[in-house]
């Protein structure tokens, strides 16, 4: 059995071990676009701000382990621009060697991943503007920094945005962070947002909100971000509005794809032509809560559906059971997290719903140092059924979100979230974990 997996990251690497653990002697070719195999991009942001020391400790595998220790043909550099699924083959540009390659399979996954969305801005391509998500990102942002940069934009208040824009504060940079909506990270609700306004302006940040860039400014190198209302002087822009999955290449190939352009797959992660999985950004994931698939690119997701993918591929069976949502980030001395849907998503799906909103302490209030915990809960008004949550603090947010997130995964009601069994003792919890307290205070 031959395997081609297009993707030599979290997804496709995944799908790549399950194979290799679960058959014997496989042949399997991986192409990867670029020059890396298996990173943590999720830490790219944290070697920007010195607290990862190089890119290299985020490499998982080199591609020298996949190729010697598990007899992977992991090529770099080979970017596919062609799926044929009827002669099932792929074929593409070996972009070191500059000539064109074709290669048949008996089973292909496609693991492409997403690529940062970058809009037709007059002054785009100026240097100076960044994206983040590869390694080589990295050490060209870097090289920039190391010429005593002092000032620069972020566009976009996502959750790039803000980590970048913790990091470059770290070095010392002046940070401004350009957002078109009302408020940064749109996935939280308007009123928890405000933490993290105050927090963003407490490190020095300019926030400026419902503003809308237009185009750059410079000669050469980028001078001046222009918006709908006004220019800001700068030396470095990030742009972190979004990414779009990687697979305008396969329009042509009868794939069907959800309306952003990722690939719609089974809880196999089998796509409808035969022979063909997807995992990872480039696909879609099953929403427990919506009940319906989304569209949710984390790392998390992509290491999963990989290894599902690996083991269905091998003829070993193995359902995606879908996610809830869930998200955590940390920004300056708060953490950020969230799991199932905010209001908007509930309004949009048509649902009649009710909300509890409070704050209270990480642990028992009269152990030293107790720090505060922003909670919001959203439940369906008919059934009790929890629909989402949102957590904001200085500690103890994790656990929280993270018992959340199970007990949406199980469909439990909010009165249900009394019942359950906590751990206590005074330097870790009330008697009452934050989560019951609001619980509690259910109408």
């Amino acid at each position: 059995m031959k395997y081609v997996i297009i993707g030599g990251d979290a997804a496709g690497m995944s799908a790549a071990m399950q194979i290799v653990r679960n058959e014997e002697n496989p042949t399997i070719i991986t192409l990867e676009k670029g020059g890396y195999y298996s990173y943590a991009q999720c830490g790219l942001p944290y070697v920007v701000g010195g607290h990862i020391p190089t890119t290299e400790k985020l490499v998982a595998r080199d591609v020298e382990t996949f190729r010697e220790k598990y007899n992977i043909d992991a090529r770099t550099f080979h970017e596919v621009d062609h799926i044929d699924p009827k002669e099932k083959t792929v074929s593409g540009v070996d972009l070191k060697m500059k000539q064109r390659f074709s290669i048949e399979y008996d089973k292909l996954l496609i693991a492409t991943g997403a690529d940062p969305i970058v809009p037709k801005w007059e002054g785009k391509d100026l240097k100076g503007i960044h994206t983040i998500k590869t390694i080589p990102d990295i050490k060209k942002l870097q090289e920039q920094l190391d010429k005593n940069i002092k000032k620069a934009t972020i566009i976009g208040g996502g959750y790039i945005g803000l980590e970048m824009a913790e990091n470059l504060v770290d070095l010392g940079l002046n940070v401004s962070i350009v957002e078109r909506r009302n408020q940064v990270a749109t996935i939280f609700d308007e009123e928890m947002a405000t933490h993290i306004h105050e927090e963003a302006k407490k490190h020095g940040i300019q926030l400026f909100l419902d503003e809308s860039v237009q185009s750059f400014n410079g000669t050469d190198h980028v001078q001046q971000v222009i918006t709908d209302k006004q220019q800001l002087d700068t030396e470095l822009v990030i742009v972190s509005v979004g990414a779009t999955p990687t697979t305008s290449f396969l329009k042509d190939t009868g794939l069907h794809f959800y309306p952003n352009g990722a690939i719609i797959v089974d809880g196999y992660m089998k796509t409808n032509l035969d022979d063909v999985w997807a995992a990872g950004d480039c696909a879609t994931q099953y929403h427990r809560v919506k009940e319906k698939n989304d569209y949710i690119p984390l790392g998390t997701h992509a290491n999963k559906q990989g290894r599902i993918a690996g083991l269905n591929m091998v003829g070993k069976p193995r359902v995606f059971k879908g996610v809830t949502g869930t998200s955590i980030l940390k920004f300056f001395d708060l953490t950020l997290a969230r799991t199932g849907l905010n209001e908007a998503e509930v309004t949009e799906l048509g649902l009649e719903y009710e909300t509890i909103s409070g704050e209270t302490l990480h642990i028992a209030g009269y152990y030293p140092e107790p720090k505060p915990l922003y909670l919001k809960i959203i439940y369906d008004k008919k059934t009790n059924q929890l629909l989402g949550a949102q957590v904001i603090g200085k500690a103890g947010v994790d656990k929280r979100v993270d018992v959340l997130s199970v007990a949406l995964y199980h469909k439990m009601t909010i009165t249900e979230l009394e019942d359950l069994d906590l751990a206590y003792a005074p330097p870790f919890n009330s008697v009452w974990d934050p989560i019951q307290q609001l619980a509690r205070r259910q109408r």
